[in-house]
């Protein structure tokens, strides 16, 4: 039998999930630095207690938004692999179109690519990468390296290449005026890349 949440741990889903939704909204429509502590709680309608309490602040309700953004990110790129049939390198290059998609949804460009970096500092916006997109591009890279895809070279080195390549494809794709077309130039060309590291 599924226990009952007490009325207390309700009440506090519910007020981390507001003020996540509301920083959520305004970090993306107007940025970190426009957007005051105090305009969040009050559009969240709760106290500024319940901010420190939850995130210890808006720079720390900036960060669980992040780390939001990075886990939607990663499910997108999930399920781009999971409906990718074959051997497991097709998956994988399925995962780096899905990378590049997710990449160019505007969430993910203006709060990790744009705010992520002032918000945080650029050494935490790193470490918080590397935990998230980094990673998954590192287990791509030593997953084609098994496979015979790409041949054997420092995976740091390959997943910097990778990264650097998705994120600037990514912000030509969304920039594009014909984003279907820009994003099947953006796929050519990171095949052409794995080919060349091959």
């Amino acid at each position: 039998m599924d226990a009952v949440k007490p009325r207390r741990e309700i009440y506090a889903e519910t007020t981390r999930r507001a003020l996540l939704e509301t920083g959520r909204h305004h970090f993306l429509e107007r940025g970190y630095a426009s957007v005051s502590a105090e305009e969040l709680v009050r559009a969240a309608g709760l106290s500024r207690g319940a901010l420190y309490h939850h995130f210890d602040g808006k720079q720390g309700l900036f960060e669980a938004v992040f780390e939001e953004v990075q886990e939607e990110t990663a499910h997108r790129v999930g399920r781009a692999m999971a409906a990718a049939s074959g051997p497991a390198d097709r998956q994988i290059i399925a995962g780096l179109e899905g990378c590049l998609d997710a990449c160019a949804d505007p969430a993910y460009r203006r709060i990790v690519l744009v705010e992520g970096p002032v918000a945080l500092g650029h050494a935490r916006w790193q470490e918080l990468d590397r935990a998230h997109l980094r990673s998954l591009l590192a287990y791509f890279v030593r997953t084609l390296t098994e496979h015979g895809v790409l041949r054997e070279r420092p995976t740091e080195l390959l997943t910097a290449v990778l990264h650097g390549a998705l994120t600037e494809l990514s912000q030509a794709v969304a920039e594009a005026d014909d984003r279907a077309e820009a994003r099947e130039s953006a796929i050519g060309i990171v095949h052409a890349l794995l080919k060349g590291l091959a």
